[in-house]
């Protein structure tokens, strides 16, 4: 069987992936000997949902390489995108609409049907402030080219974790990241019309990246939120105000952590799915 010819879809509406394509270990347990490299990403594409690009987080790239990736990757398959550092490091987020938009209209819409959320991370040292937060959020486009934009913001200071921000993130309708790292705040409540979760605790020992009754559970996790349900055994902000049960699309990325083990995690639990 042809190694590029796998390209798996999607089970209702859960991807699954890994932090970019590019990383030295992988060439060792994920790629085949002997690929090269500039066919990583056609590789990693056919056997994964969905890749976060980390490098938009240090430059926004030139409309060409946004083109070059929608080539090299199947129909079905999407990006995320981190936002560029410029714009989340500012000591003001409401003042950042002009970078905001020359991201947007900078060339990503190149990606075409490749396009998936774009993520924001905030700084870990930017305490929630509602009124500077409000104004980012209304910066933030809907639509580029007629296409409508999914924002998803990752909060990474402990003052998120209020009603204030729920009542302000479901208002603009914005999911908020979930991650599994005791290093972050963690909250899986439901803010927006899709969930987003980067999953941190992978682990060397593991050939897959998590125990097999772990993926296990992220599995039911992921049809629970693709249902649009909230799992019961995760943290919550609060509980009691649930948004209303509609399917969600789902994307779920094995970041950082024991990386080398990230693309097994990604497929297992697409296997699972």
């Amino acid at each position: 069987m042809d190694l590029f010819d796998t390209s798996p879809r999607p089970v209702d509406g859960i991807r699954t992936g890994i932090g970019g394509w590019t990383f030295a270990p992988w060439r060792d347990n994920f790629y085949p000997k002997g690929l090269v490299h500039r066919r990583e990403l056609e590789y990693a594409s056919r056997h994964l949902t969905a890749i976060e690009i980390n490098g938009t987080f240090y430059g926004a790239q030139p409309p060409e390489v946004y083109a070059r990736w929608r080539d090299e990757t199947p129909e079905g398959f999407v990006f995320s995108l981190k936002a560029p550092r410029h714009i989340v490091r500012a000591r003001s987020l409401a003042g950042t609409g002009r970078q905001v938009a020359a991201f947007v209209h900078g060339g990503i819409a190149e990606l075409g049907s490749r396009l998936g959320p774009l993520l924001w991370q905030l700084d870990p040292r930017r305490a929630f402030d509602h009124d500077d937060v409000a104004a980012f959020l209304d910066l933030l486009p809907r639509e580029l080219d007629g296409v409508a934009l999914r924002h998803v913001l990752e909060v990474r200071h402990p003052g998120f974790r209020s009603r204030a921000y729920l009542a302000l993130a479901r208002q603009h309708g914005v999911p908020t990241v979930f991650t599994d790292s005791a290093e972050h705040p963690s909250f899986a409540d439901l803010t927006g019309d899709f969930v987003y979760a980067r999953l941190m605790a992978s682990r060397e020992q593991h050939r897959e990246g998590y125990p097999g009754l772990q993926l296990d559970a992220w599995a039911a996790r992921a049809h629970q939120w693709a249902r649009g349900e909230a799992p019961g055994d995760l943290p919550y902000v609060d509980a009691r105000d649930a948004m209303p049960v509609r399917p969600r699309a789902v994307f779920i990325y094995f970041i950082g952590a024991a990386k080398a083990r990230n693309p097994a995690a990604a497929m297992a639990l697409q296997a699972r799915l």
